[in-house]
């Protein structure tokens, strides 16, 4: 096969792939790779289409995680929309020490039970904070 070819196809597969994810790296590195398939075309030694590729791949990867940054700077960061939203308890992890799985915005969440009551499965609790990806839920609502 020739290497314009086999980077060719490298390329368009990352580029298949990248539209499963959405996460426009591997469309970076499908680029990158068709770089590649030119510079192999215009009959250049191995290493230096894989330099071309490389540098080629490093710069799209920066500048899409630098648009990711400054997209994500501008998004909200307060949850205050979440607070004080009813969810329900599906399933304990660990009673004991208070961590649950609940129902919330129609998927699973985990979840640390605030207060010493006793809280059985399907009760509905309220949202009282947010940590990253947990909740902290309590059966008091919040003011």
């Amino acid at each position: 096969m020739q290497p314009a070819l086999a980077w060719l196809l490298a390329g368009l597969l990352l580029v298949v792939v990248e539209l499963m994810t959405g996460t426009f790296y591997l469309l970076i590195l499908g680029i990158a790779a068709g770089i590649g398939s030119l510079i192999a075309f215009l009959d250049q030694p191995l290493w230096i289409q894989a330099v071309i590729a490389a540098i080629a791949a490093g710069v799209g990867g920066f500048l899409v995680n630098r648009y990711h940054r400054k997209v994500n700077a501008t998004s909200p960061k307060d949850t205050a929309n979440d607070i004080g939203q009813t969810v329900t308890i599906e399933s304990w992890v660990s009673e004991p020490q208070r961590l649950a799985r609940v129902r919330y915005r129609g998927t699973t969440w985990d979840a640390d039970v605030l207060g010493n009551d006793r809280i059985e499965v399907g009760a509905r609790l309220y949202v009282v904070a947010t940590e990253g990806s947990r909740l902290k839920v309590s059966s008091v609502r919040p003011a």
